[in-house]
């Protein structure tokens, strides 16, 4: 029965993991549908509206202890602080491709991230990677160089996104709170300059939310359910399946930007483009054979030191050993 019910929360974590990643990459079909808003404009109302609907849930399930406990630790403040500074730039960067036409461009971004969180462990944490690891990142390189020839520049939207959301993922790691509690801090610290801006708009005469109609405001004030449903899903496949399980999932959503792009979009995907491409995805393939054979072995390191846990010496010294009662 325990087996069964494991069984079954493996398969529920799976499916909120594989809807949180299908959702955040189905998400270029909506910016587009908040024009004429500007990137500015739908980045603040996402940041206010996001606030609205974490701080609804957290009074809903009544779950404030947190915030206690965060309030009287100054570091963890400050990097909060950090994280919310750094995933607006993600936000905002995000939404401003996505409507300027760059989606295919803002989908590699996420198909290098994990090769940047890779660089990222090695030279600021100080991590030793296996010969694999360090392949994949070669190639991870020589594919950005190839892209530089294809777009006649660096990728620097791409790099951009792909930096700003390992740097992300790496305060997180420190500061350490669960996604919705994330979030809701996050907002807080973007809350009151989101606002700002939004009223400095409205002065200008340049704020959309009111004068397009009740379908728009409406669009741009679900920017917090669109910001925080993928990400009640992704806590809850976090907790129900293995980080290998959820690193592979986490490729659904730049293949489904990566598709929108060409299919969707129509974007151009010169040769050069899909040779750089195609050595990411070579990067990426040798990243996640290295990682399950790594779990492999660890899980297989495991099992070993519990059998021998579990075996006591033969009494009667004949060197046969025999495993104690469970």
């Amino acid at each position: 029965m325990a087996e069964g019910k494991q069984d079954n929360q493996g398969r529920t974590g799976v499916v909120n993991g594989a809807a949180a990643y299908v959702m955040w990459g189905l998400v270029p079909l909506f910016w587009p549908l908040l024009k004429p808003a500007g990137a500015g404009e739908i980045l603040a109302h996402r940041m206010v509206w996001s606030l609205v609907v974490v701080a609804a849930a957290l009074l809903f399930v009544r779950k404030w202890g947190w915030l206690r406990e965060l309030a009287r630790q100054p570091r963890r403040l400050a990097l909060v602080t950090v994280a919310a500074a750094v995933i607006t730039v993600n936000w905002g960067l995000y939404i401003w491709s996505v409507n300027a036409g760059h989606v295919v461009e803002a989908s590699l971004g996420y198909f290098i991230n994990p090769l940047v969180s890779i660089a990222l462990g090695v030279l600021l944490l100080g991590e030793r990677l296996r010969p694999a690891q360090w392949a994949a990142v070669g190639v991870g390189l020589l594919a950005v160089l190839v892209l530089a020839v294809g777009y006649g520049r660096p990728p620097w939207i791409s790099l951009a996104l792909a930096f700003s959301f390992g740097t992300y993922g790496l305060v997180k790691k420190k500061v350490d709170l669960g996604g919705v509690e994330s979030l809701a801090a996050e907002t807080a610290v973007q809350f009151l300059p989101a606002l700002g801006y939004l009223v400095w708009l409205g002065t200008q005469g340049r704020l959309t939310f009111a004068q397009e109609g009740f379908g728009h405001g409406a669009l741009l004030a679900s920017t917090g359910l669109v910001t925080a449903i993928p990400l009640v899903c992704f806590g809850a496949a976090a907790i129900r399946v293995p980080l290998s399980t959820l690193g592979l999932l986490q490729y659904l959503a730049p293949v489904f930007q990566f598709a929108l792009g060409i299919l969707y979009f129509h974007e151009a995907m010169p040769a050069e483009r899909w040779a750089g491409f195609g050595l990411v995805w070579a990067a990426l393939a040798v990243l996640t054979w290295d990682a399950l054979r790594s779990a492999r072995a660890g899980r297989a390191r495991l099992a070993r030191a519990a059998a021998a846990a579990t075996a006591v010496p033969d009494p009667a010294g004949t060197g046969v050993q025999r495993e104690t009662a469970r």
